[in-house]
Parts: C-alpha cells; structure tokens; sequence
C-alpha cells in the first residue's frame, strides 16, 4: 500500500509509462471529478443528486443519494485503474463496462422510470460516458494492443 507521500509521484510515473495521448489523462481526471462527486453526496445533503432525478427529486432521499455516492466511488476507482493500467487490456474493458453501465443507468432513469429530464443535470453523465465509450472503442488497439 502506498503512503499518501508516494501516491503523486506514483501515479505521475504511471501515467508516464503509458503510451502517449490524451486517454489515461481524461479516465484520470474524471476518477478525481467522480471523487468529489461522491463526497458532496455525502457531506451536502440532497440538493446536486437531485438535480440529476429532477423529474422526481422527492424520490431522491438520503439513502438513495449515499448509495449512488457509494457507486460512483467504486466507478472511479476503477476508471483510476484505467487510467494508471491503460496497457492492461482486461483493466481497458473493465473500465469500458463501467461507462456502458452507468450509460444504461442514467438512459434507464430517463427514459424508462422517468426520473431524469433531459437537462443539465443528466447532459454531464451523458456526454462523459459517450465521449468515453467512443473515445475508448477506438483508442483500444492503440493502447493495449489488441482489438475488440
């Protein structure tokens, strides 16, 4: 385990080791973003998950929020992987399910339960996963190489 003194120097040699490009800088930042995320619906109550499920927000509790939290802590830890691990093709397609799934998550509350409108809330999950998806579909061979 590393000490929180080697954790910079760490993850900066990683990301140094990996081929060049844009990819495990974009899966890096959205980890760190998906952590503050996560802290705020832990630490300021309701008002930012609601404005995800806006079309119900009475349906957002405390619990629910926390859980969701919980989620998006576990998907940017392994987008921290991802982005520290790029070369590793089993970690590259971990990291690819784990935008298809919150890209199912968010169409489903929206189109199906109804809960999200389409809106500022939900554009930000949106555009993250698609633009992740795309960019990692066709980014894959270049940096595990192998293809689907």
């Amino acid at each position: 385990m590393l000490s929180l003194s080697q954790i910079i120097p760490f993850v900066k040699f990683q990301l140094d080791s990996n081929p060049q490009g844009y990819l495990p800088k974009w899966l890096l930042f959205i980890s760190i973003v998906s952590l503050f995320n996560s802290c705020q619906t832990y630490l300021s109550g309701l008002e930012l998950t609601r404005r995800v499920y806006e079309n119900k927000p009475l349906e957002t509790t405390y619990l629910s929020a926390r859980t969701f939290g919980t989620w998006t802590i576990i998907s940017s830890i392994i987008r921290l992987y991802g982005s520290l691990f790029i070369t590793e093709s089993h970690v590259y397609q971990l990291v690819f399910l784990s935008y298809i799934v919150a890209l199912f998550h968010f169409s489903s509350e929206w189109l199906i339960f109804r809960t999200c409108k389409l809106g500022k809330g939900i554009m930000g999950p949106f555009i993250v996963a698609t633009t992740s998806l795309t960019w990692m579909y066709l980014q894959k061979e270049y940096y595990t190489g192998s293809s689907w």
